[in-house]
C-alpha cells in the first residue's frame, strides 16, 4: 500500500517522496497536464522497472522532466548551439516536451535506440512539489496509465495496479490541463510537431518562429 501525501495539507512534508525516488522506487504525482508515473531519471534500474510497470514495449524513449527551466538548461541545453537552446528554453517555459540533440549522451537509458537525442520537459509544479523534484534532480515522467490507456487527470483515475506498485502517491487535486504535453522535435532543420497536446500547435510554433 503506497504512502499517500496530499498537497492540500498545510506544510505537507514531501520528504518521503524524495527518499522513495532516491531509493529507486516509483511514485505517482500530479503535473501541470496529467498525473504522472515517475522515478529518478538517473537510475537505469528504476527506469526499467517503471517501463515494465507501464507495460511499455522494448526500449521506447522516455522524457527527462525537471522542476525548472534552469535545471534543464544546466544539464541538457548548455551543449547546444545558442539559437537552438533559446528555442528549447521558450518551449520548455510553456510546458512543451522537446526532443533535442544529446551530444554528451546524458540519460542515455531514456533515449531508446538513439542516445544522440533526448526528450525534455519542465512542469509547473506547485512550490512544495517543485522543491522535492529539485532535490531529486531529474525524473523520468510518463502519463500514469497503462500503455495506450487514458491520460488521468485525477489520482482516482490512475489504475489501481499502478498505484499498488508505487511507494508514494501524491494527491494534488485535478491536474491542470488534463491533456498530455505538446511534443516537438527540434533536431531537424525545421521543428516538427510529433504530438499535439496542451500547448496549441500555433502557439508552439509562434514561440520559435
Amino acid at each position: 500500500m503506497p504512502l499517500r501525501l496530499d498537497l492540500a495539507e498545510p506544510r505537507v512534508d514531501l520528504g518521503p517522496l524524495v527518499r522513495a525516488l532516491a531509493g529507486g522506487a516509483c511514485a505517482v504525482i500530479p503535473t501541470d497536464t496529467v498525473y504522472g508515473l515517475v522515478c529518478d531519471a538517473a537510475q537505469p534500474d528504476a527506469c526499467a522497472r517503471l517501463g515494465a510497470l507501464k507495460r511499455r514495449e522494448g526500449a521506447q524513449p522516455s522524457t527527462a522532466m525537471f522542476a525548472t527551466v534552469e535545471a534543464a538548461a544546466t544539464q541538457l541545453l548548455a551543449p547546444l548551439e545558442p539559437a537552438l537552446a533559446e528555442r528549447a528554453r521558450a518551449l520548455l517555459a510553456r510546458g512543451a516536451t522537446v526532443l533535442i540533440p544529446n551530444p554528451h549522451r546524458c540519460y542515455a537509458h531514456l533515449c531508446g535506440a538513439d542516445p544522440a537525442r533526448i526528450g525534455v520537459r519542465v512542469s509547473a509544479f506547485p512550490p512544495p512539489l517543485a522543491a522535492a523534484i529539485g532535490e531529486v534532480g531529474a525524473i523520468l515522467a510518463t502519463s500514469a496509465n497503462l500503455h495506450g490507456g487514458r491520460d488521468p487527470r485525477t489520482l482516482a483515475e490512475v489504475p489501481a495496479e499502478l498505484t499498488a506498485e508505487c511507494s508514494v502517491v501524491v494527491d494534488g487535486g485535478p491536474a491542470g490541463a488534463g491533456r498530455a504535453s505538446t511534443v516537438l522535435d527540434l533536431c531537424a532543420p525545421q521543428p516538427v510537431i510529433l504530438r499535439e497536446g496542451a500547448l496549441a500547435t500555433a502557439d508552439a510554433l509562434a514561440l520559435i518562429a
